[in-house]
């Protein structure tokens, strides 16, 4: 009975690794599967939707690379993920609809922007110095796209009159 319980507790042990090393072997693929998925995506606004997933995903997969201290792999992952966040935006611009009143894809794309800025500055706190530039140029670009949606979701701001100075 003792022996039955051993085996029963080391196959449930071999299965938990298992199913842990499938679930890190999978996220490549998941990123890969997204990005098929993402490319191929007609629709810019669906396009922009996509972005929350596969973002997400390139983030984690650099938090893996980071906790490896892979950082060169850290910064290709980011870059790639500025340039879908570029494919994405191009995308809702060429659909040329007023983003203020239909804020679909605009309003999720800059949400997720906003997070991969977070996610750059996070990681250019902690990462060498000689690996900063091209994470300091994701960022720029980032931020260049985020005041651009917010810009496109906000634009009506632009019409009004600005305050008066202070009295004096």
């Amino acid at each position: 009975m003792v022996r039955q319980a051993t085996c029963g507790m080391w196959l449930g042990v071999t299965a938990m690794f298992l199913a842990m090393g499938a679930a890190v072997l999978a996220a490549p693929d998941k990123i890969s599967e997204l990005q098929a998925r993402f490319d191929h995506e007609n629709n810019p606004v669906h396009r922009a939707k996509l972005m929350d997933k596969l973002g997400d995903e390139e983030f984690e997969e650099a938090r893996r690379a980071f906790k490896k201290n892979d950082l060169v792999t850290v910064g290709t992952v980011l870059e790639k993920y500025r340039d879908n966040v570029r494919v994405a935006l191009d995308g809702l611009r060429k659909k040329r609809t007023d983003a203020e009143r239909d804020s679909a894809g605009y309003r999720q794309l800059e949400i997720h922007v906003r997070r991969g800025i977070r996610e750059v500055d996070e990681i250019l706190l902690r990462i060498p110095d000689e690996y900063q530039p091209p994470l300091q140029l994701v960022r720029k670009d980032l931020d260049e796209m985020d005041r651009e949606l917010i810009h496109m979701l906000f634009h009506y701001r632009d019409s009004e009159v600005a305050p008066p100075g202070p009295p004096g």
